[in-house]
């Protein structure tokens, strides 16, 4: 573990490696250095996951990219990259353009990529014969415009952003064949660490010799210690997917200068490391923190500047004498108030790219644009549902923050950033704090859009609801999980179908898109209760009430109730799984028997099949059963369930 710091200027260098997204940033950079700088610390960012697909997508990359399939040979090489071997000067003179389009640096070639004829198009250009069938003539006849159903004669700038996604796409299932079968735009390696109880897979990537990808990584990396000469360097890791390139950059990192201090944390080390046993870790992490980053970060600096012992550090893993250490000195928390205002100084927010893979305008919002991304309040408001890590910090700890003081950080942002429109990343904003700030935000005549997760609770009344959309609130998602009032009170949601089906009307009444987020495959769910609940899910979408949704895989872990109660639900875990000599390092997901025997899986496909033809407004009259492999018990639920509900709602009004 180094010890303090005798001569070199402290400076931090805060990481987002790949991948996470590419139309905006991840935001834990822009609290983390908006804070630093806020106590006066010589603060920096680097964007490394857009940094390292801006290069994969340049006329460089993609030559480079053609070189290693023409090294295969036509009999090593598979259909991604047959099909891209065929035509790769076509990409090379193409990607550059497409990308500046993307990044709304060339708006006019919109009419060029938008008439098919300038484009390559790939395996992933399949994809739009559904719209034939959908949309065709009679007989399943070909439509002339397979796209003219969702964009029209003009909505040429959405028709070229969608068409130009497919390509990045052809191109991304390429690399994946050819250079990294691990690549993938939103994540890179996933499966070297979600929930493995043993480093060996990761460590034995990272023994490995450098690939294509982990080059054009370790050459970033190395140009931004060079620009930024950091004495830390802050590897912020929010999922699985960005584990394997943060340990990359950190190897790269005690390559250029053992001495640079790297720390690791973020939001799968608060979930996935809490048991951290593994001494590896620490080959390339001095320090691993916990839960919310400013009060362990700032006694770190401390320590590193000499002012403070390494026993007195807060929620941090070091390793000493070999073994892994946990260093918790009881301290407040900084309050949420006083976290200060996010920056995104330092981060290149014109080279974003806005994609357009859905044609829904609620589902779009997670890739088209860049959004600012804020916090209403830290925490849950709510903290009850079974399913979620109600034990952890981010969860468990609810504080909030004025009316006056958000809205004087979102005036802020828009003034360093020039951009109107935010994400608020709330577990589930609070129904007060939003009234409020939309309050203020009307008072003060803030021209701004924003989007955000709440709960489907009662308090968002008709009125309210208007109230948002004066602020500018666009959209908004929530959790309806699995459709049924049995499993919604087994996973203490706190809300009834009925009372959903109310409240996402209200949203859509107020001109504000609605995004489900569904679950299948809960404790105790019965193949009728999946019927059952599709069936409420597509009288939802009939009805107005929602516009996008999607089916997610119940998955156990072992922070929630579930997994600390799993008799309370009607199942038995299975062991968690041992690491090699008790050296544990990732531990969140835990399998289960459910008494029941309803095979998921199987109905999985249906489920996501059914949603997806729902956000097009295909199969809304059709028997749910439909949309089945297999055969299925007919609903339950009363056709008119939700036109009734809402019906008695209007009535209590």
């Amino acid at each position: 573990m180094p010890g303090p710091f005798e001569s070199r200027p402290l400076k931090v260098l805060s990481v987002i490696p790949p991948m996470t997204q590419l139309n905006t940033p991840y935001p834990s950079t822009a609290y983390l250095t908006g804070f630093l700088r806020g106590r006066g610390v010589d603060a920096v960012q680097e964007d490394l996951a857009l940094a390292l697909a801006l290069h994969l997508l340049s006329g460089e990359g993609v030559r480079e990219l053609a070189a290693a399939v023409e090294a295969l040979g036509p009999g090593a090489r598979g259909p991604r990259a047959q099909d891209f071997a065929a035509r790769p000067a076509h990409y090379a003179a193409t990607i550059d353009a497409v990308i500046a389009f993307l990044q709304g640096r060339d708006a006019t070639l919109a009419h060029r990529i938008a008439s098919r004829q300038w484009l390559p198009e790939g395996p992933r250009f399949d994809s739009l014969a559904v719209y034939d069938a959908l949309y065709g003539g009679e007989d399943g006849e070909a439509a002339d415009d397979p796209l003219a159903w969702a964009f029209g004669a003009l909505g040429v700038q959405d028709r070229a952003r969608h068409l130009a996604t497919l390509y990045l796409n052809d191109l991304a299932d390429v690399i994946r064949e050819v250079l990294d079968p691990r690549f993938e735009f939103v994540r890179y390696g996933e499966q070297l660490a979600a929930s493995q109880a043993s480093f060996d897979p990761l460590a034995d990537a990272l023994a490995a010799p450098h690939g294509a990808v982990d080059a054009h990584l370790l050459r970033l990396t190395r140009q931004a210690l060079a620009r930024h000469a950091p004495t830390v360097v802050l590897l912020s890791v929010p999922f699985p997917g960005a584990v394997y390139a943060a340990f990359r950059i950190a190897q790269a990192v005690k390559a250029v200068d053992p001495g640079i201090v790297t720390v690791l944390g973020g939001g799968f080390v608060n979930t996935e490391l809490r048991d951290l046993a593994e001494p590896r870790v620490f080959d390339h992490f001095d320090f691993v923190t916990l839960d919310a980053g400013e009060r362990p970060l700032l006694a770190l600096l401390e320590h590193l500047q000499g002012r403070r012992s390494a026993r007195r550090l807060v929620r941090t893993f070091v390793r000493e004498d070999g073994q892994v250490q946990w260093r918790h000195f009881a301290e407040p928390e900084v309050a949420f108030e006083d976290v200060g205002t996010p920056t995104w100084d330092g981060l290149p927010l014109a080279r974003y790219l806005s994609l357009l893979d859905l044609l829904n305008p609620m589902h779009r919002l997670w890739s088209d644009g860049r959004w600012n991304k804020l916090t209403v309040a830290h925490g849950c408001y709510w903290k009850k549902c079974s399913f979620c890590d109600v034990s952890l910090d981010y969860i468990s700890r609810y504080e909030t923050a004025s009316a006056t003081l958000l809205a004087d950080r979102i005036e802020a942002i828009v003034r360093e950033t020039g951009q109107t429109g935010f994400h608020f990343v709330d577990e589930a904003a609070p129904p007060k704090s939003l009234r409020a700030l939309s309050e203020e935000i009307v008072r003060r005549r803030l021209p701004v859009s924003w989007w955000g997760n709440v709960r489907f609770e009662k308090s968002f009344t008709p009125e309210l609801c208007r109230t948002l959309a004066d602020s500018g609130c666009i959209a908004i998602s929530g959790g309806l999980e699995v459709a049924s009032d049995r499993l919604l009170d087994l996973m203490n949601k706190g809300v009834s179908v009925a009372q959903v089906a109310r409240v996402t009307r209200a949203f859509s009444d107020a001109g504000i898109l609605v995004h489900a987020y569904l679950m299948y495959g809960f404790p105790t769910q019965t193949t009728q209760d999946t019927v059952d609940s599709l069936e409420y899910v597509r009288q939802l979408f009939a009805a107005g009430c929602i516009q996008s949704g999607f089916f997610h895989r119940f998955t156990c872990t072992v922070h929630s109730p579930v997994g600390r109660s799993p008799g309370d639900y009607g199942i038995t875990l299975h062991p968690l799984p041992d690491a090699p000599g008790g050296r544990t390092f990732a531990r969140n997901d835990v399998g289960f028997d459910d008494p029941t025997g309803t095979d998921h899986d199987a109905l999985g496909l249906g489920l996501k099949k059914a949603v997806y033809n729902f956000m097009h407004g295909v199969g809304l009259d059709e028997d749910v059963r439909a949309w089945f492999d297999q055969p299925v018990p007919r609903s339950r639920v009363n056709r008119r369930f939700v036109e009734r509900a809402l019906a008695a709602g209007a009535g209590e009004r």
